[in-house]
């Protein structure tokens, strides 16, 4: 077994493992035990010939989750036509802005040396 990811608390864990595990890998978790509960961050492991792709099944997970966001959350009533278009492109908008912003962060420093 090998050390696929770490999370915050045993129920995450779980979540993580039981998704592992409805794809068809070998899970493992390990974390401090206190009886009866479990405590601080736990690690999940993974069958060694399965563990890259674990990876990747996981980082797909991530990127399709990341990009359903508002996309998708149409509310709980019938939207008005034209309104879920608006909301994709609002959503496109801000992950723009989100980069943007990231860019001008992690550069700053890097400016401020040729500049001043």
């Amino acid at each position: 077994m090998v050390h696929l990811r770490t999370v915050p608390d045993f129920w995450e864990a779980n979540v993580l493992a039981a998704r592992l595990g409805s794809e068809g890998f070998v899970t493992e978790l390990r974390a401090n035990l206190c009886r009866p509960y479990a405590f601080g961050d736990v690690s999940v492991l993974v069958a060694e010939p399965q563990a890259e792709m674990a990876a990747e099944l996981l980082l797909a997970d991530e990127v399709e989750a990341a990009f359903a966001g508002d996309a998708t959350a149409a509310g709980a009533g019938e939207a008005e036509p034209g309104t879920t278009a608006l909301r994709g492109r609002w959503a496109r908008y801000r992950r723009l802005l989100a980069a943007v912003a990231a860019l001008l962060v992690a550069g700053a420093p890097v400016l401020a040396h040729f500049i001043g």
